[in-house]
Order: C-alpha cells, then sequence, then structure tokens
C-alpha cells in the first residue's frame, strides 16, 4: 500500500501554499492516506485557509515509481476546472509552482482561454483530463470536496520544454501509450525497491540515448547522456527509474548491476552495452 509522507512548505516566494508529498511504500503494514483524523483535518483546514487567502491551494506529489505530478484545489471554484502539471521534471519545484499560479490567475479572468505565456518558462496550452488519470492523481481535491467528478484540465509546455514523462492526459491512461507512467494502475514488479531513482541529465530526458549507468546504492543510479563527469549541475535532475527504463527497455540490465558497478556503450542505436574495466 503506499503511504503518503507530506511535508509542508510556502510555495517559494508565492502566495500560495504547497503540500510536497513524498510516495513511499509500506510492505508490512496497510495505511490509508492521512488515516489520522487530527491529520487530516488540520491538512484540510490548511487547504481551505489558503483557497480564502490566494483563491487556490497546490498539491506536489514526488517519489515512487511514477513522475512527480502537481494539481490545484480551489481554481474550479472561480474557473470551473482544476489544474495539474503532470511530469516536465525540466522544470524545478519553484517553477511548478510559479507556472501553476500565473496560468490559474489568468484562466479565473478568461476561462475560455487555452494558451498561455509565463515569463522565463516558456509557452503552455490546456487540454481536457480524461477521468482515469483525474481519479487516481487528484486525490486531495476529491477529498476536500466530497466529490468524483471535478473537471480538470492538463498545463502542457511547448516542445522546447517538452520531455519523456509528460503524458497526453486527454486520453484514456494506457500502459502501451504512456509507459512512463505504468505503475499508476499497476503492480510494481522489479526486484528493486519502488521508489529507486536515477541521476540523469536533460538530454536524456528529452529521449537521447543514454551511454552510461551506475549504481551506487540498492536504490540509487546515475544514467546519462555523455560523460557524466561532464553534466552541469543545472543540467542534473533526479527521476524514478523507470522513467528512463520505460523510454528505453535495454536500460533494466542496470537494475542487475552489483553496487558500485558500471555499464558504457556507443551513442548509436545498434550499441550493446559493455561493463566497465
Amino acid at each position: 500500500m503506499q503511504r503518503q509522507v507530506h511535508l509542508f512548505h510556502k510555495s517559494f516566494g508565492f502566495n500560495t501554499w504547497i503540500f510536497l508529498f513524498l510516495i513511499c511504500i509500506n510492505k508490512s503494514a496497510t495505511f490509508k492516506a492521512m488515516a489520522d483524523n487530527t491529520q487530516k483535518k488540520q491538512a484540510l483546514d490548511s487547504i481551505r485557509e489558503n483557497i480564502t487567502r490566494s483563491g487556490h491551494h497546490i498539491y506536489v506529489v514526488s517519489g515512487g515509481s511514477i513522475p512527480r505530478f502537481a494539481y490545484t484545489i480551489g481554481v474550479s471554484e472561480s474557473a470551473g476546472v482544476e489544474l495539474i502539471l503532470a511530469g516536465a521534471i525540466i522544470y524545478y519545484v519553484e517553477e511548478v509552482t510559479q507556472i501553476i499560479n500565473d496560468i490559474a490567475e489568468q484562466l479565473k479572468g478568461q476561462r475560455n482561454r487555452k494558451s498561455f505565456k509565463v515569463s522565463g518558462l516558456g509557452s503552455f496550452t490546456l487540454r481536457n483530463v480524461h477521468s482515469s488519470w483525474s481519479t487516481k492523481l487528484l486525490l486531495g481535491a476529491f477529498d476536500y470536496y466530497q466529490k468524483r467528478d471535478i473537471p480538470a484540465l492538463q498545463i502542457v509546455a511547448d516542445k522546447a520544454h517538452w520531455c519523456i514523462d509528460v503524458p497526453d492526459m486527454s486520453a484514456p491512461w494506457s500502459a502501451t501509450k504512456e509507459p512512463v507512467w505504468r505503475w499508476l494502475y499497476e503492480a510494481w514488479p522489479y526486484p528493486v525497491p519502488e521508489d529507486a531513482t536515477a541521476a540523469t541529465n536533460l538530454p536524456a530526458l528529452r529521449g537521447d540515448r543514454i551511454t552510461e549507468v551506475m549504481r551506487w546504492e540498492e536504490d540509487e543510479w546515475e544514467a546519462y547522456v555523455g560523460e557524466g563527469s561532464d553534466v552541469p549541475y543545472d543540467q542534473m535532475r533526479v527521476v524514478s527509474i523507470w522513467t528512463l527504463i520505460a523510454v528505453d527497455e535495454s536500460l533494466a540490465r542496470a537494475l542487475h548491476l552489483a553496487i558500485g558497478e558500471g555499464l558504457w556503450r556507443d551513442p548509436g542505436p545498434d550499441s550493446e552495452w559493455h561493463p566497465w574495466r
């Protein structure tokens, strides 16, 4: 079962507050999200206060086997829909909240608007969200409003900011069409922790062929396009290792590396993995 461990943060200089959720896996007991009534009441009270003060509340959910996502609670009260930004790990968390805040404010003033610009972060469009996505991802909104039919729109970045973890949520969820999001519905089958991560670089997240991979801990890898030692810090991101494997199944070999072992290959499409010597 999933256990949601939530950390309360103010959203990096913006008026809206956010909850940052870390999704963990509990193997020995069954938990329901926010099972403690006192904790749940405090969370709902905070959401209510944020909506009253700022017009909406933002949840950012990170960790586990699916990509990070963020969504609003409260935008529907003025614009008729909630907003969700799924994947897009190219953006830092503070940039995610800026994007959502800016678009939410613009949408409240023009409910039929479908395209937006956020200074320094790109252009964005909105797409309808199919219920097979919203019923799994907008749990906080459903809990707060006590209903299961809240319409939502997906915030989609322009091509210059596209990366492999961005799904098309206008279509029904499909493991075939959206393999990065497979574990939203399916059980985790691999012999490694479900929250295993990989440090990687932006070219890999844009779909370029990864050429080296190292395992440093039971649940930590590095996987880069090009030399890892040459990757600038601002080009690095940490993602679920499945995000990378879903796009390139040949990376699954990295799951069987011993700690401290690595693999390399040439960038060509037919190149094979070789052990580091």
